[in-house]
């Protein structure tokens, strides 16, 4: 019989309420050995909260609670189910999980609920990674790609690559076990046709995998050019605060200042660093190596330049070495902008900038805006951004297909092709999850809090 689980689902700490989760065949049984009202939890229809006491094994009161019943298969893991809102200091709430221990619950894993949520139908593996992206979300954009997930879009469309994959190759394999018919030229171009369809559609998931990574973690922005053309100013403008002390003076910055913000949704983790120039200091030589270290990680390079006066030797070459993730800042434009700079502007998309007066922001924020998530992204893209172990089963799938169109068009023996296809489709179950995976699985949820 499936154990009982129990564990407390809201966060570590002191609050005005905690909740506590019991799932399995004998929660209601646990909880009622355990809990004292007018009405025992069997007696409970679902969804009803009843006021009571949790009680030891002396009779003492342990703490005044709520309890609401979910029945089977009508709750979050399709198991009967009880949750508990007790007071919310961590003592009480740990005494109340450790009597429902005593009463035959066993602690939850990380991540054992939502398991459970999965094995028995009422999520697929993309809806409950997307659980876990929905309490990580940092910003508004990525509250609303993993809600949307959570409602299964990313699975919709891997389900549907999924069925086309199944019907192919079960017109391969009939074809296999019945030699004598032969396969018309217009069976043939439908083929090739699906084929390529599906190679298709993996491809535009597969460009979604950067704008996932973005969306979860924050693009990692550096903000480099010269000394004195405005670097730390910009941090401090970007952040709504003083973080970095502004100077005229050369090497002011000498080390690299990290923070997060979230721009329109972008969750960006800035680095303000040390101007980069020959000096013969050393510790304002190390600050500059660091930069360089930071620009070759980073998502998005802000390369700061001083308009008002003619264009420095960095940015000269940058400008001459096109990187796709730089972009150009030309600040101070309230002191006027020197006319070296206008044989850069018409190839070199940049941005102009006052952060003294506050000028070019909004543009700045379309720029990075763009720059991060690709120019014409909607919320509907982010909502199937894959995430690094999708990317790995699509990938797996694109090459399996690509050999089984490769066979095919080679008049390769069909076994071959219905082989790669096999492949291709165990490949594809792997996103939204199939049987006998359990170390997938279990490497995946046991990176969920506890409680969930």
């Amino acid at each position: 019989m499936q154990e009982t689980i129990a564990a407390i689902s809201t966060p570590f700490g002191e609050g005005a309420i905690a909740l506590i989760r019991v799932s399995g065949p004998a929660s209601t049984a646990i909880a009622g050995a355990a809990f004292r009202s007018k009405r025992r939890p069997s007696e409970l229809p679902a969804r009803f909260q009843q006021f009571g006491q949790i009680i030891d094994d002396d009779g003492e009161i342990l703490d005044d609670v709520l309890l609401t019943v979910f029945h089977a298969p009508a709750s979050y893991t399709g198991e009967e189910m009880v949750e508990i809102a007790c007071h919310g200091g961590i003592l009480v709430t740990r005494r109340v999980l450790n009597r429902l221990v005593e009463c035959g619950a066993r602690i939850a894993a990380p991540g054992e609920f939502t398991q459970r949520a999965f094995l028995n139908g009422k999520l697929d593996l993309t809806q409950a990674e997307a659980v876990m992206d929905l309490i990580k979300a940092q910003s508004d954009l990525a509250l609303r790609a993993a809600a949307q997930q959570l409602e299964g879009r990313l699975g919709e469309r891997v389900r549907a690559i999924k069925e086309e994959l199944l019907h192919l190759l079960a017109h391969v394999e009939a074809c296999i076990d019945f030699p004598e018919e032969d396969i018309a030229p217009d069976t043939s171009e439908a083929m090739k046709h699906h084929l390529t369809s599906m190679l298709r559609q993996i491809d535009l998931l597969l460009r979604t995998a950067g704008q996932g990574r973005v969306l979860r973690h924050g693009a990692r922005t550096v903000i480099c050019g010269a000394p004195n053309v405005g670097k730390s100013s910009l941090l401090n403008l970007l952040l709504g605060h003083d973080r970095a002390i502004v100077s005229e003076i050369p090497g002011t910055t000498r080390d690299s200042i990290e923070e997060v913000i979230n721009l329109r949704g972008i969750p960006l983790r800035l680095v303000d660093t040390a101007g980069i120039r020959d000096s013969s200091d050393a510790i304002e030589n190390q600050g500059i190596a660091r930069t360089m270290r930071h620009i070759e990680e980073a998502d998005l390079v802000l390369h700061l330049a001083d308009a008002s006066g003619p264009p420095d030797a960095l940015s000269k070459a940058a400008i001459q070495e096109p990187d796709h993730r730089r972009l150009f800042i030309l600040n101070k434009i309230d002191l006027g902008e020197d006319p070296g700079w206008s044989q850069f502007s018409p190839n070199t998309p940049c941005v102009r900038l006052s952060c003294k007066e506050r000028q070019g922001m909004d543009a700045l924020a379309d720029a990075i805006y763009d720059r991060v998530l690709g120019h014409g992204t909607t919320t509907g893209d982010l909502a199937v951004a894959i995430n690094v172990r999708h990317q790995d089963c699509l990938k797996r799938a694109g090459e399996f297909l690509r050999q089984a169109l490769l066979a095919f068009e080679k008049n390769i023996s069909p076994e071959f092709i219905a082989m790669e296809l096999r492949s291709a489709l165990d490949a594809v179950g792997d996103i939204v999850g199939r049987a006998g995976t359990e170390e997938l699985l279990g490497r995946i949820f046991s990176t969920f809090c506890l409680g969930k």
